[in-house]
């Protein structure tokens, strides 16, 4: 199949390695020059430009867009669109908000092209483990991109699946990202309180990978802990500044819209605002301690 990759970040880079582990040969265009370097792509598969990117491929071709969500995903959309021929095929595998996918994806079919909006997870490990992938699109385009789906899942046969016209693989994986934010949490608390115990000293890397065999809890991202816990459980230099891209918040703004209570994933995106400020709110508290009390300002 004819595929050209548009972006070579973290999650880019690391479908590239796996088509390319496939037995696919992808053309391959990042505005910054540097990532080809990164992935160590071959000169013949990058290209200089979306125009290069396209003149590449045979008909028909699939271009699989990978790139911030956002402007530069609309433009890296709009930009191949203008470029393609009719039954050429355009994939967002990025986490776009799926009202914005579903008025692109309306924009591409205008001009005779197809579409699909790909939710993939599985991080960086990715490449070599295979992604999950929720799509949205018709029933005819699935079928044309599930070779390239086929390559990119894991060895379950359930690697992918039609989750519904265009916007559902981004809406279906908008919700997986808001849930992962709560599961993170409670593992962050629950570990939190295991190393803040006054009666036992406990050995965070034994207990977490004893919870791995067995256990109800037991999962990759606890199996991700037990890695991050193996030479050091105090964590001490790392910033304990978290960072949210987007998802959690849209979840909870669908939520807000659908009248649904989502308690938890909502308190784990306010335990990330509050990781990435100084909080205002804090300081106030500890001023007026200071003024009623007398208690000190630190």
């Amino acid at each position: 199949m004819n595929i050209g990759l548009v972006g070579l970040g973290k999650m880019g880079g690391a479908i590239y390695t796996r088509l390319k582990s496939s037995g696919f040969e992808p053309q391959v265009y990042d505005a910054d020059a540097k990532a080809y370097a990164k992935i160590k792509i071959p000169r013949h598969r990058q290209r200089t430009s979306l125009e290069d990117l396209v003149t590449s491929l045979d008909k028909p071709c699939y271009i699989w867009i990978m790139v911030p969500a956002g402007p530069s995903t609309t433009h890296a959309i709009e930009a191949s669109g203008a470029l393609l021929s009719p039954g050429d095929v355009i994939i967002d595998g990025g986490n776009s908000h799926y009202k914005e996918t579903m008025h692109s994806a309306a924009s591409v079919v205008a001009q005779s092209l197809e579409f699909a909006d790909v939710g993939t997870s599985g991080g960086v490990k990715g490449a070599t483990l295979g992604f999950s992938m929720t799509v949205g699109s018709t029933p005819t385009t699935y079928k044309r991109i599930e070779p390239i789906l086929d390559a990119l899942a894991d060895e379950s046969g359930y690697g992918h699946l039609l989750a519904g016209p265009h916007g559902a693989g981004h809406f279906v994986k908008m919700i997986h990202n808001g849930i992962e934010y709560g599961i993170m949490e409670a593992y962050a608390e629950g570990f939190a309180l295991l190393k803040n115990s006054g009666n036992f000293d406990l050995d965070l890397h034994q207990i977490s990978r004893t919870w791995n065999h067995g256990s109800v809890v037991r999962s990759w991202l606890l199996e991700l802990i037990e890695d991050a816990l193996r030479d050091d459980t105090s964590l001490m230099d790392v910033n304990p500044v978290v960072s949210d891209s987007g998802e959690g918040r849209w979840t909870i703004q669908e939520a807000t819209d659908s009248r649904t209570p989502i308690p938890v994933i909502a308190a784990s995106l306010w335990t990330r605002f509050a990781s990435q400020n100084l909080s205002y709110s804090d300081r106030l508290l500890a001023k007026l301690r200071n003024i009623f009390g007398g208690h000190p300002l630190h």
